[in-house]
């Protein structure tokens, strides 16, 4: 049978147990020293433990009907590098609040609530497709940061820069995994295209919410100027967003797969500064 897994095969996806010590950086605005990008990027690490297991539940869900050896690995890769993921962010999330005062339980509990409507709303397919859009996102992402030019060059802190960078790897690294499942298993162009709609749609108003939450806490909620620079920084050319938008309309392509866009040399690079004697 021909291979149900469209990762390259020099690809490896590889969980990575790391750690970092991220107090000092969580303590103050460690992204340009600017409250609303640093609110934007701590509001996405809120989304990543829940929205992490979820993932992995999706994926999991479906592993038993693949019969493709290399896929298969890559499912158990794909869970690990989730499950070191899901762990970091949940410490980071808990050193921030506590640190700076936010309502973990408030953000965390809302997100709870939205995931299991899910379950309520969406079958395993219709899940699993969430999930491949989610990573298509997560991973278009990546590879912005990644690049050269980036809103990371921004980041002074080391520890910061280090966890953000392996997380931002390992995605590109799995990014085909749940797609390559969804594919496998019978799912649809029309349903893909459907589920990046509304993945889009939600993952916007929780990174929103928790930026909010956390502007208002800091007494910075009502600032016009503070919200004019991140509309630039979000929107502007070079901004977040803007840069990763003809990635993320790939999507939408007939036929499209992740590994259209070859990611490996950045994977390379990071690997290279890692560790140049094993490269």
């Amino acid at each position: 049978m021909a291979s149900r897994s469209h990762t390259p095969t020099e690809v490896e996806i590889t969980p990575r147990n790391r750690s970092h010590k991220l107090a000092p950086a969580l303590a103050v605005d460690w992204m340009d020293n600017h409250p609303f990008k640093t609110a934007w990027f701590n509001a996405m690490s809120m989304t990543f433990p829940l929205g992490e297991k979820f993932f992995i539940d999706s994926v999991r869900h479906f592993a038993d009907l693949i019969d493709d050896a290399k896929l298969q690995e890559e499912i158990r890769g794909f869970c690990g590098q989730e499950g070191f993921h899901r762990r970091e962010h949940d410490r980071y999330n808990r050193a921030l609040c506590e640190l700076r005062g936010y309502d973990h339980d408030r953000i965390e509990n809302r997100l709870e609530k939205n995931i299991a409507q899910s379950y309520r709303w969406f079958s395993p397919l219709e899940r699993l497709a969430v999930t491949a859009a989610l990573e298509h996102i997560t991973a278009i992402m990546a590879e912005s940061s990644l690049s050269e030019g980036t809103h990371m060059d921004l980041v002074t802190d080391r520890e910061m820069r280090a966890l953000w960078d392996w997380h931002a790897v390992e995605e590109m690294e799995h990014k085909a995994v749940a797609f390559d499942v969804f594919r496998a298993v019978g799912g649809t162009e029309k349903m893909r295209k459907k589920a990046m709609r509304q993945s889009t749609l939600f993952l916007t108003f929780d990174i929103m919410y928790g930026a909010i939450h956390m502007l208002h806490r800091d007494g910075k909620l009502w600032s016009f100027g503070l919200w004019k620079e991140g509309w630039q920084f979000l929107f502007s050319k070079g901004g977040v967003l803007r840069r990763i938008w003809p990635a993320y309309k790939e999507y939408y392509r007939d036929g499209f797969h992740p590994w259209h866009r070859d990611t490996r040399p950045l994977l390379d690079d990071w690997k290279l500064a890692q560790d140049p004697i094993a490269v």
